[in-house]
């Protein structure tokens, strides 16, 4: 697998042929193949799927590299060294193996022999260590998952990435890294406009926040797609979006809120399904400030508030009480003692802490979705005298304040996507991370215990004592963790529901192929 130098000079032609090629094309707004990325000839029968989030940009590394509508693309675009399955657990993908050194400082990466890219040319240890280098020099979303790491080649087929500090969750992290021909810049624009990648789909067409046409990669080193093209369109209006699944339309949607589930499910034609994923409802305290520096008035609050009923009221089918600050997918979840819901009791903790009753928290959050239950949680605490201030704010100034702590409760939908608490728990809870104004030392000692080992068993048994304390310190409330409703045609089969809202569709079939 070790490049010759005709080789690299024809890829760089290429790239010379594409850049003045897509000039025309980004000046459409949309981005069409040619010539063998057409699919394959055995390929028959198009889906058209509608997912919750617009597709932006097809670029991994870039600025909107995190956003679901990326990921959706890139997944089926460009290969990974490790990916998540449906479930969420690791798998090999262009990775044959993995291992760590003794200390978890270095993973190395054993490349599968024999993997190309759409357009024939071999992808090695040079593409692979060229991405990474690239997705750190563009710092986007991504790159902050690998402060101060790097890659090294170590053969054709053979890469260690290097971390400064022991991190166990280097394989899960790597789910969002995305591995492109080396020579692609910074600002290629051209590339993805024609994007070369080694995933089962190629790219028909793009149409930025409208519309992605997948067909086959004819050079998938994996089984083949057998359709004859997907369609990822954007329909940013639930009701529309509901009226084109029923009138078929489009195939597949999902992200279906709980108020449309129950007609459905009375669909004959349609097959509804919901599955846990890695998100939880998580709303944290504030503890830098008087009010919330006590643990006892943070657990009071969460006492105060009857989780239970707003979860059976508003997310019957898609909402479960949680159990621990991370969902049951995620490794290192270890389930926790309930917090009942005691009025009377929380009042009283209240009262006895010192808790001053005239003022106002301010309840952070942001997307318009989420206000019924935001709306339902101040009415709670208003119960027992708690005034709260719910602030709904842009995503740009809410991520803005929620960093600079200008707030008191802050809400959001927490994801896992690595499904490895170290993204999470690790990252986030340490005292360096200054992201709740909370600290405590012995919890810090047993995160970086668990990003110290790769033993399974140790890493759950660690995050589980570091669980305990987050959960007894109320740290923040944990009400509820989250399932994603999916719905497709029945004539489809080979569709698995994601955990992740990122559905695969390279196996997909419909009923005529």
């Amino acid at each position: 697998m070790t490049r010759t130098r005709e080789h690299g000079r024809s890829r760089l032609i290429r790239f010379a042929a594409t850049a003045t090629a897509g000039a025309a094309l980004l000046a459409a707004c949309s981005t069409t193949t040619g010539g063998d990325d057409n699919g394959g000839g055995s390929a028959s029968g198009d889906v058209t799927v509608a997912g919750t989030y617009p597709i932006e940009s097809l670029d991994p590394h870039g600025a909107q590299g995190a956003s679901t509508g990326t990921q959706l693309a890139a997944q089926e675009i460009f290969g990974r060294l490790v990916k998540p399955a449906a479930d969420g657990t690791l798998e090999g993908d262009l990775a044959a193996s993995w291992k760590p050194n003794k200390d978890v400082t270095a993973w190395t990466f054993t490349l599968r022999s024999g993997v190309t890219f759409s357009d024939g040319s071999a992808l090695d240890a040079d593409d692979v260590v060229a991405s990474f280098q690239r997705m750190i020099g563009l710092n986007g979303p991504n790159a902050g998952n690998f402060p101060g790491d790097t890659m090294t080649k170590v053969s054709a087929t053979e890469v260690v990435l290097h971390s400064p500090a022991p991190d166990a969750s280097v394989p899960g992290k790597l789910g969002t890294f995305y591995v492109l021909p080396s020579g692609v810049g910074k600002d290629d624009t051209a590339f993805f406009n024609h994007p070369v990648g080694s995933g089962p789909f190629t790219v028909n067409a793009f149409t930025p926040s409208g519309s992605l046409v997948l067909v086959p990669n004819k050079k998938y080193r994996g089984t083949k797609p057998t359709l004859g093209k997907v369609t990822i369109r954007n329909i940013p209006e639930l009701a529309a979006r509901m009226t084109a699944l029923r009138t078929g339309e489009v195939d597949v949607v999902w992200g279906i809120p709980d108020d449309q589930l129950a007609s459905l499910k009375g669909e004959k034609s349609l097959t509804v399904q919901t599955v846990p994923s890695s998100a939880e409802f998580t709303m944290w305290f504030n503890s830098s400030i008087p009010a919330l520096k006590d643990a006892k008035v943070r657990r009071a609050i969460w006492q105060a508030v009857d989780f239970k009923t707003i979860i059976d009221k508003l997310y019957p089918d898609t909402g479960k009480a949680a159990d621990a600050p991370v969902t049951g997918v995620v490794l290192g979840h270890v389930t926790q003692p309930a917090v009942a819901y005691d009025p009377a009791a929380a009042k009283a903790a209240l009262t006895a802490a010192g808790f001053d009753f005239s003022k106002k928290l301010r309840l952070q959050f942001a997307n318009d979705e989420f206000k019924p239950f935001i709306e339902a949680v101040v009415s709670d605490l208003r119960k027992v005298g708690v005034q709260v201030d719910p602030l709904e704010k842009e995503q740009a100034v809410f991520t803005e304040d929620l960093l600079a702590l200008k707030w008191d409760i802050n809400f959001q939908q927490l994801a896992t996507p690595s499904y490895d608490a170290a993204s999470n728990l690790g990252r986030l809870y340490t005292c360096a991370a200054k992201r709740m104004g909370y600290c405590n030392k012995t919890l810090d000692g047993l995160l970086a215990a668990a990003g110290a080992t790769a033993d399974k068993a140790k890493r759950t048994d660690l995050y589980g004592q570091a669980s305990k304390i987050i959960w007894q310190d109320a740290v923040g409330m944990y009400p509820m963790s989250v399932s994603i409703a999916y719905a497709w045609n029945s004539d489809l089969t080979g569709f698995v529901p994601d955990a992740s809202g990122l559905p695969d569709f390279a196996g997909v079939r419909t009923g005529g192929s």
